[in-house]
This record gives structure tokens, C-alpha cells and sequence, in this order.
């Protein structure tokens, strides 16, 4: 096993993507490594989310036969989504956590995500499209169409504002996010539970 360097984290992915698949009953992601020439690389997660249950646990496997499993994130309390989410290594480790912060949130979706050495703070990057997306989910009929807008989230670090992870929103026939983690310290299971949470529950 390859000692990573000193400060940089077990699984640190310095760049990917994640695609989501909608089907009749589930929603499906597939995290992709982004080669340095900007192409994509191998697979690195597949989850699955069941489209009519509660969206509090999502198990990353090494593929789609869901034969492996490599993280996971959970809902701290079944009935208080508020109370945040905890990332779960293969062996049920804790290896992160992240939380949405609600009264931040009316305007402008705001998140915190911490690891080993990180407490960072997620905003929405575009107030206004924030404000419109809002407007939209209040529309009787047309809140229940997916959001045609593209936005992104920028992640800093708390203590010295540095930049640690943006997520970029494209749209596409299949949603797609492009994820560039500058941190070192960030772990990629860590920054993939966040992107997927960030498409899965934003509407919470």
C-alpha cells in the first residue's frame, strides 16, 4: 500500500465528475476520475438512490453489480435531516461529515463540510440563479420538472479561506458535475458524498 504524502489525504482525487442516470425508480451516479488532459478516466464510485425513499443513507460501490462497497454517507437522526450526515469509510469508519445550514439557506444554499483537518463552508456561487431557483419550487406544477438551471457551489476552507473543492453543475442529457478538489487534505469519498448530496438533497 502506497503511503500518501504528509498532509494529503488516504484517497485524494484532485479531480472528477459524476453523471447521474434517472430511471423509473432510482436515481443512479457514477463518479469519474478526469484525466489530466481533461478527458475522463476510469471509474472511481458507483450509488444508487431509490427515487421514493427517504434520502438518508447512500452506499458507494466499486460498480454496478454493487458487489464492493467503498463509502457510504448516513443521516445522523432518521427524522432531523438538519442534524447532518456522516461519511462512512468501507469498513463503517467515520472519515467525514457535512451538514446543510437551513437558515443560511433561504437565500442562498449554504453547506459545511469537515474531514481530517478541514472545516470548510459550501455556497451557492450565483445568488440570483439561488433566488430564481426558489421562485421555481414554488410554482405549482412546474416545481415538480427538474431544475433547468445550471449552478455551482464553492467550498473554503474556515480558519484560512483557502479554496478547497468547487462543483460545477452541467447540463446536459445526463446531469453532470465537474468537481475540482485544490486541497489536498480533502478525501475523495468525502468530496464525492458531497456532490452527490448536493444533487440529491438540495430541494431539503
Amino acid at each position: 500500500m502506497t503511503v500518501p504524502p504528509q498532509g494529503q489525504a488516504p484517497m485524494y482525487v484532485p479531480a472528477f465528475s459524476m453523471m447521474q442516470r434517472i430511471t423509473m425508480m432510482a436515481n443512479k451516479y457514477e463518479l469519474i476520475a478526469t484525466n489530466p488532459d481533461g478527458t475522463d478516466g476510469p471509474l472511481l464510485a458507483f450509488a444508487q438512490q431509490k427515487r421514493m425513499a427517504f434520502k438518508e443513507e447512500v452506499t458507494f460501490y466499486t460498480d454496478d453489480t454493487k458487489s464492493r462497497v467503498v463509502f457510504s454517507f448516513k443521516a445522523r437522526k432518521r427524522l432531523d435531516l438538519g442534524s447532518g450526515y456522516d461519511v462512512f469509510d468501507a469498513n463503517g469508519q467515520t472519515i467525514g461529515w457535512f451538514k446543510k445550514e437551513f437558515g443560511k439557506s433561504l437565500l442562498r444554499s449554504s453547506w459545511q463540510l469537515a474531514t481530517d483537518g478541514i472545516q470548510a463552508d459550501g455556497t451557492e456561487r450565483n445568488q440570483t440563479i439561488a433566488i430564481v431557483r426558489r421562485i421555481w419550487d414554488f410554482v405549482p406544477f412546474v416545481g415538480e420538472i427538474p431544475l433547468p438551471f445550471i449552478f455551482h457551489f464553492d467550498f473554503t476552507d474556515r480558519s484560512s479561506g483557502q479554496h478547497v473543492m468547487s462543483v460545477e453543475r452541467k447540463i446536459s442529457m445526463r446531469d453532470r458535475y465537474h468537481v475540482k478538489v485544490s486541497d489536498p487534505r480533502l478525501d475523495f469519498r468525502a468530496a464525492a458524498a458531497m456532490t452527490v448530496a448536493l444533487d440529491a438533497l438540495q430541494s431539503r
